[in-house]
């Protein structure tokens, strides 16, 4: 079962420049996501688990916290030190931290 953190862990860990994984949509990332976060679409956890280090956590993210722990459950299984992030993307912004839109995960499209 996959661990979870809350978004208060999880921001202090991001700060700290912590690995994220979004595991949502393309067209669900574009429209707001955490910055820096690494899109990795739920359908392609499997293939690209590799892709993750396994000396380090990693948090996975989606919109409010339920693909997250299936994808996380996957990590986990392929040997990564991964956490579902509670509450997801939606509360990430609901709760007034930055955000950037865009398929790039540190800047926002023009």
């Amino acid at each position: 079962m996959a661990r979870e953190v809350d978004l208060e862990v999880f921001a202090s860990a991001w700060t700290d420049g912590a690995v994220v994984v979004d595991v949502r949509e393309p067209g669900e990332y574009v429209t707001g996501h955490v910055p820096g976060a690494k899109p990795i679409p739920l359908r392609d956890v499997l293939a690209r688990v590799g892709e993750l280090p396994k000396d380090r956590p990693v948090y996975v993210i989606c919109a409010s916290g339920n693909r997250s722990k299936l994808a996380a459950d996957w990590m986990t299984s392929g040997g990564v030190d991964a956490y579902s992030v509670s509450r997801g993307t939606g509360g990430w912004i609901r709760g007034g931290r930055p955000y950037v839109t865009g398929p790039n995960p540190h800047e926002s499209a023009a």
